[in-house]
């Protein structure tokens, strides 16, 4: 029995290593340049180094570029933030998406303006 046991929680341990998590939301709107949030809105540049708090998050290292995709619609108390993500080692290799503050950065180039208001959903906020 002992032996079925450990080989049921090694299996269930197996199966949830390879799935993600949906975590809390950190708005219910965000601002986009089209209605699928896929466009690029602006290039970024980061100001200071910022450390993720959890897997929502990206790092990011000053003086880092970051390509700007959605911003969340501030509600409440919570900070403002953007999803972006950061060019890896190689400077032709993207990086992760992810949030980060918006007060992080300084906007360097804006490709197209922020103006499509869509809601979130739970997959904007999915860590694997």
């Amino acid at each position: 029995m002992a032996r079925i046991w450990i080989h049921f929680l090694w299996g269930l341990g197996a199966v949830c290593a390879g799935h993600g998590v949906f975590m809390d939301r950190l708005a219910s709107k965000k601002l986009c340049a089209d209605e699928e949030c896929v466009y690029t809105i602006s290039l970024a540049r980061a100001q200071e180094d910022y450390n993720a708090p959890d897997c929502r998050f990206i790092n990011v290292k000053k003086g880092q570029q970051i390509y700007v995709y959605s911003k969340l619609v501030q509600e409440n108390e919570a900070g403002e933030f953007w999803a972006g993500s950061v060019y890896g080692e190689n400077q032709d290799e993207m990086g992760i998406v992810g949030y980060f503050p918006s007060n992080l950065v300084k906007e360097q180039r804006v490709y197209q303006e922020a103006t499509k208001e869509v809601p979130t959903t739970d997959i904007d906020f999915y860590c694997e």
